[in-house]
């Protein structure tokens, strides 16, 4: 049976299911799971991240990587952690770049967490021409303790499960995911405990307990062994009301509940959900600012030149990579940037905001 079949299935059997438990199913069932499965990135693919958009995004993250450890006073051993890593663009881009630190790259211990094996496999293949050992894991927890990290997480928060909520009298009824007059899937809401019907303009929000636990999780890494984590993604940088579910496939959006296991899920990141929680863990955390802001004060207008003064043939191409990272109208002021990081580091890029 599809994984459409067997949701079906259970739903007809047992009852409607969360948002975030349909999340869940769709991302990572066994058998069909988009992660576990089929994940396709870059042009060929279903979607398009910053590291696959420009060789800038991931050499600028290198920058930052070395004058983070720089700040940390230079340890003689840290362990570089990409979380998400995607098809392995990012810390590859990254690894080539800090060469120039060959310090940095003594002291590193490279570890890769990811949950996909087929990713994991694209990702070995990639890392094998610029770092001889990486480490793979499939969670945080899982990494070893004594040493400082230095962590970067893109477009991670956004895949991670969250549960709608109504407005509805004085409380609030979930929306669930259960079966249409037609047999079809379809989105319905739980039973109100006293009998009140939402309005069908009532805002809906979105809480996501696995944004919240991952934020607690690095606030109580980065605390107990010092460090930084960067998180890069698209979402909220205030409490919003919204739904922001929304399904991915070969570029297009579509209905969230007509591919499970063929199209990426994904809902706004929590920025200041996830600063909460590590704060309440015991780290440093800032307000996120803008992915155009933060990659312009790494340099990211330097590096295009450069590189278009290296390859003119290409200077057209260069220009519209820039300007899709970094330009309002394009990823620049949707795509947000956070830092979690011990209490006597400021963060390259966040001076002004710690």
């Amino acid at each position: 049976m599809s994984l459409m079949e067997r949701l079906r299935a259970e739903i007809a059997q047992t009852g409607p299911i969360t948002v975030a438990d349909y999340m869940t199913r769709c991302l990572h069932d066994p058998q069909e799971g988009y992660y576990a499965t089929r994940p396709a990135l870059g042009e060929g693919g279903d979607f398009i991240t910053a590291p696959l958009i420009s060789q800038m995004f991931g050499e600028l993250l290198g920058v930052w990587a070395v004058e983070t450890w720089t700040r940390m006073g230079k340890p003689s051993a840290f362990r570089l952690v990409e979380m998400g890593p995607g098809d392995g663009t990012l810390m590859s881009d990254l690894l080539r770049t800090v060469r120039l630190a060959p310090d940095f790259v003594a002291a590193a211990e490279v570890w890769m967490i990811e949950t996909s094996w087929p990713l994991r496999a694209v990702q070995k293949a990639k890392l094998a021409e610029v770092f001889p050992e990486p480490n793979w894991t499939g969670s945080l927890g899982n990494l070893p303790d004594g040493l400082p990290v230095i962590l970067i997480a893109n477009e991670l928060l956004d895949c991670l499960p969250a549960r709608q909520f109504v407005h509805a009298g004085d409380g609030w009824i979930e929306r669930l995911v259960g079966l249409g007059e037609d047999g079809g899937l379809a989105f319905g809401l739980a039973p109100s405990p006293d009998g009140t019907t939402p309005s069908p303009d009532s805002p809906i929000l979105e809480v996501s307990a696995a944004q919240e636990a991952l934020g607690n999780d690095l606030g109580a890494l980065i605390a107990r062994e010092g460090g930084a984590a960067l998180l890069i993604d698209y979402g909220r940088g205030g409490p919003e009301f919204g739904d922001t579910l929304q399904a991915i496939r070969a570029h297009e959006k579509v209905d969230p509940l007509a591919y499970p296991g063929e199209s990426d899920l994904t809902v706004y990141a929590d920025f200041p959900t996830v600063r909460d929680a590590a704060r309440a863990a015991g780290a440093e955390a800032t307000d996120p600012i803008a992915q155009g802001l933060f990659l312009g004060m790494l340099g990211i207008q330097h590096r295009a030149e450069a590189l278009k003064a290296a390859r003119p043939d290409r200077a057209e191409v260069i220009e519209r990579q820039l300007i899709r990272l970094i330009s309002p109208d394009e990823m620049g002021e949707l795509f947000k940037v956070a830092c979690i990081h011990s209490a006597e580091l400021i963060p390259p890029g966040f001076e002004a905001s710690t």
